[in-house]
């Protein structure tokens, strides 16, 4: 069973500190929460399931403010937590700075890049993901335009936007996608009610088709685009349940694949840095019972072959993070 303690000032980092396992593994998990039904939750549910494998026992943290990302580390590393697991690149300056100080502790980020002797950097290639939930919103469009919501402007969710403009314009060339930010701070991962706001504004310009890359903002996009009759597609973990028939597909970021093999690893983890791409199985697209009427068997085999493709070579996604520019897509 993991147990949840919220940093909420030094007693409570105290009480963590004297409660710590030796060598047990930790997780700490970004602003939004665990149960953001999206990249938190992916790598929640991959603690889980080492969990429920192992009968091991781990940490959990849950953010609840920027100033608490050194104290997190740093408590947990001294309690003798190993290896620690933090997801989001917000955590990159911070680790940079503790990860020296506790050179016997192995740590894990998922989005950050931090190259530190005891860090294993996990990047994902999402805009191979988003490429082919890009193909599948073009041919599910009737209007021709679609959109995409991200959550913080940062070059790593615009990778998400290019690749899945990409997409689109491969199916259709002459396809519209408008592209919104909801901000430039952490914020812009919980703001749900930003999220319907503007997806009711791209549906009023056309969109029938919207991709969310937002956290747990993209869960009032998804809400907005159902209420609006029109489509969405989820991100990270599989969203297609949340309104069955009315979520295209979701892009699956395969974070809980990097938590089970980071805490399975345990001390012994490799550090360095660590791609999860299309071919390794990193991202992909769902398919179940919530979205197969939306999805033809001609669609998913356009999508599929478009991914054997990426897999093998023969077809390269520009890389929004590779040079800052996006051949599909002004932001």
């Amino acid at each position: 069973m993991s147990v949840t303690k919220n940093f909420l000032g030094a007693a409570a980092a105290l009480a963590l500190t004297a409660g710590m396992a030796a060598a047990e593994p930790a997780i700490i998990f970004d602003l939004g929460g665990k149960f953001d039904k999206s990249f938190n939750e992916a790598a929640f549910n991959g603690a889980q399931r080492w969990a429920q494998e192992t009968g091991g026992t781990y940490k959990e943290l849950e953010m609840q403010s920027e100033a608490q990302r050194e104290q997190a580390l740093r408590r947990l590393a001294e309690a003798g937590a190993n290896p620690i697991v933090m997801t989001g690149f917000a955590f990159g300056d911070v680790l940079n700075q503790v990860a020296p100080d506790y050179p016997d502790t192995k740590f894990a980020i998922v989005d950050g890049f931090v190259e530190q002797p005891n860090v294993r950097t996990i990047l994902f290639t999402e805009h191979e993901g988003s490429y082919l939930v890009g193909m599948l919103a073009a041919m599910a469009s009737k209007s021709g335009t679609v959109g995409f919501v991200g959550g913080m402007d940062i070059p790593l969710i615009r990778r998400f936007g290019c690749g899945y403009a990409q997409g689109v314009k491969a199916v259709n060339p002459n396809a519209t996608v408008i592209a919104n930010m909801t901000g430039t701070t952490p914020a812009a991962w919980n703001d749900p009610v930003k999220g319907a706001e503007l997806a009711k504004s791209q549906k009023a310009q056309g969109a029938d088709v919207i991709y969310a890359a937002a956290g747990g903002t993209g869960i009032g996009v998804l809400q907005a685009a159902a209420d609006e009759g029109i489509l969405s597609i989820g991100v990270d973990s599989n969203q297609n349940y949340l309104h069955p028939g009315k979520v295209l597909t979701s892009m699956l970021k395969r974070v809980d694949n990097a938590v089970y093999e980071a805490f399975k690893a345990g001390e012994n983890l490799e550090t360095g840095i660590h791609v999860m791409n299309l071919a390794s199985g990193g991202v992909g697209y769902a398919m179940d019972e919530n979205n197969a009427p939306l999805v033809t068997a001609e669609m998913q085999a356009a999508v599929d072959t478009a991914a054997a493709k990426i897999a093998s070579g023969d077809l390269v996604v520009h890389d929004y993070m590779s040079d800052n520019t996006c051949p599909a897509l002004s932001f």
